[in-house]
């Protein structure tokens, strides 16, 4: 089914409406402006774009880059929960079949569809309970096993609604009601927003523009601003090149994955175990 058909079964408003209010209220953050909600939101957006989208949704639940111990899934499964992207299941779902269809007929979110179709319009086309269950069947079997994981799917609305309750109650206990505002659109909706068009500009921008260090059968490039903004996600063409190896910054010196290092850190500290490097595979 191309992009132009899913138009037909209609918008998916609840998905629409709450990412206006998300981008309503980035435009509200500025006049409850603090260095203490500004902080907030970029140490959640490190954690939470990071550990979460980076290291847990895509390098490890997606690819299985590395083997770590249960109760570390399980945590960056929370983590990478509450960025905001949708369930852990889903996320893993669409990207893995992005992989299966870069670029071809069958991509969620291919350039080639059009710019904002891969940036931000894939996912508003309405999708019925039946197809996103056959959508995890095909290609989340090995994450549907987890309990954990489906319930995490089930309740996700509800560690968001958690989370935000407790920087607003975290504001005003510790300081007052403005500061309780502040934490709740810098720590929420501006850390969101601004890591969701991050990991969309993975989607679009680096299928239209940069350098390419391998011949993928896609349009996939390394873009470096990406890169910077995504812990390293944006040296896109190499991860292409190496799907399942945990580093994606490889080929040239300036192309630094924090990502990675993040990665190899937890191997020295025991937490994690047989990563995959490209000197491992084959392209």
């Amino acid at each position: 089914m191309n992009h132009v058909d899913r138009w037909h079964r209609g918008l998916n408003w609840t998905t629409l409406i709450w990412i206006i209010l998300l981008h309503a209220a980035v435009l509200a953050a500025p006049f409850f402006f603090t260095f203490k909600g500004f902080l907030l939101g970029f140490t959640l957006y490190a954690i939470t774009g990071g550990f979460g989208i980076s290291i847990a949704f895509h390098r490890y639940f997606t690819h299985r880059s590395f083997k770590t111990y249960k109760v570390i899934r399980w945590m960056l499964a929370i983590i990478g929960n509450l960025a905001g992207e949708g369930p852990v299941i889903h996320w893993v779902a669409v990207h893995r079949k992005h992989h299966a269809h870069s670029d071809k007929e069958g991509d969620p979110h291919s350039p080639f569809d059009g710019k904002w179709w891969a940036h931000l319009l894939w996912f508003l086309p309405w999708m019925s309970k039946e197809e996103e269950h056959a959508l995890h069947k095909r290609w989340t079997q090995d994450l549907l096993s987890d309990g954990f994981l489906r319930f995490l799917n089930s309740s996700y609305m509800v560690w968001h609604i958690c989370l935000g309750l407790s920087l607003y109650f975290i504001g005003w206990f510790f300081w007052d009601t403005f500061t309780a505002i502040s934490f709740l659109l810098w720590g929420m909706a501006v850390r969101m927003v601004f890591l969701l068009h991050a990991t969309w500009a993975v989607n679009s921008a680096t299928h239209l523009w940069g350098y390419k260090n391998f011949e993928t059968p896609d349009n996939s490039r390394n873009l470096w601003w990406v890169a910077l903004i995504t812990f390293g996600e944006g040296w896109h063409n190499n991860h292409h090149a190496y799907p399942t190896a945990a580093n994606f910054g490889h080929h040239r010196w300036w192309e630094i994955d924090i990502s990675y290092i993040a990665i190899v850190l937890m191997e020295k500290l025991g937490l994690a175990w047989q990563v995959r490097k490209t000197s491992q595979l084959s392209c």
